[in-house]
């Protein structure tokens, strides 16, 4: 598909050409990875075809379940809520860092500011109001909770992420919008300071984790659009993320 201004279109108009469309969200259902002590996936039947005419299920999740969007008060009583941002913040460029052969090295491996050097290197300089997504390859790990969450003998968690220092230089440095993860978490597991999630949340920018098919992005040029439950006051909430790609 391809949207184009026309010649009398009004200035400012924005437009999306994509050629393709991936979704990046996992399915949710009873089993999925969760952090520990997140509640359980829940669903239930409350209405069947042959007594009420219709089919009905009720679910019940942890608002940081599955594929999820995070939000300032996850970490601030006086934060923004999910449902506090807006359609616009929702629509946004993304970045993808393949992070895969590093992170094949060690489960504690974090992303450094070399590696995003080395990525500019290759791709220019990450753009200001981007996403930067980290592509582990932990999606494929989601099938095995426990390997995907890389749970030790202690009740540890142990998986690659953001380094406090990358995270840093994304934010701070590059202006990024935020960041996004195919693991459990934007910090290493074996970060239980939140660091990366707090440095982007105190700008209210965007958290993503959980996510699915980071291997199908392109480097630059997709664009994502976010779609979190719209939960009242909520410190997050599962989203639908679809990438337009060129």
């Amino acid at each position: 598909m391809d949207e184009k201004t026309g010649g009398g279109s009004p200035p400012g108009l924005r437009s999306i050409s994509y050629s393709r469309v991936v979704d990046l969200t996992h399915v949710i259902r009873p089993g999925i990875p969760l952090w520990p002590g997140d509640p359980p996936v829940e669903i239930n039947e409350v209405a069947q075809l042959d007594t009420h005419g219709f089919y009905l299920r009720r679910f019940a999740m942890g608002e940081h379940g599955g594929t999820h969007m995070n939000a300032p008060r996850s970490f601030d009583a006086e934060g923004a809520g999910i449902d506090a941002y807006t359609p616009d913040e929702l629509v946004v460029p993304a970045i993808v860092i393949d992070f895969r052969a590093q992170a094949a090295t060690g489960s504690d491996t974090s992303l450094s500011p070399g590696d995003i050097l080395a990525w500019e290197e290759q791709y220019g300089l990450v753009p200001a109001g981007s996403l930067a997504l980290l592509n582990t390859g932990w999606q494929h790990k989601w099938e095995d909770p426990g390997a995907y969450l890389g749970l030790d003998g202690t009740g540890g968690l142990h998986f690659p992420g953001f380094g406090q220092d990358a995270a840093q230089l994304l934010v701070e440095e590059r202006g990024v919008a935020g960041l996004g993860t195919d693991a459990a978490g934007v910090e290493p597991g074996q970060d239980d300071s939140f660091f990366a999630n707090r440095l982007v949340l105190a700008k209210r920018g965007i958290i993503l984790e959980c996510l699915a098919n980071l291997d199908r992005l392109p480097a630059t040029g997709a664009t994502l659009v976010i779609g979190p439950l719209r939960l009242e006051g909520g410190s997050g909430a599962p989203a639908s993320v679809l990438a337009l790609v060129p």
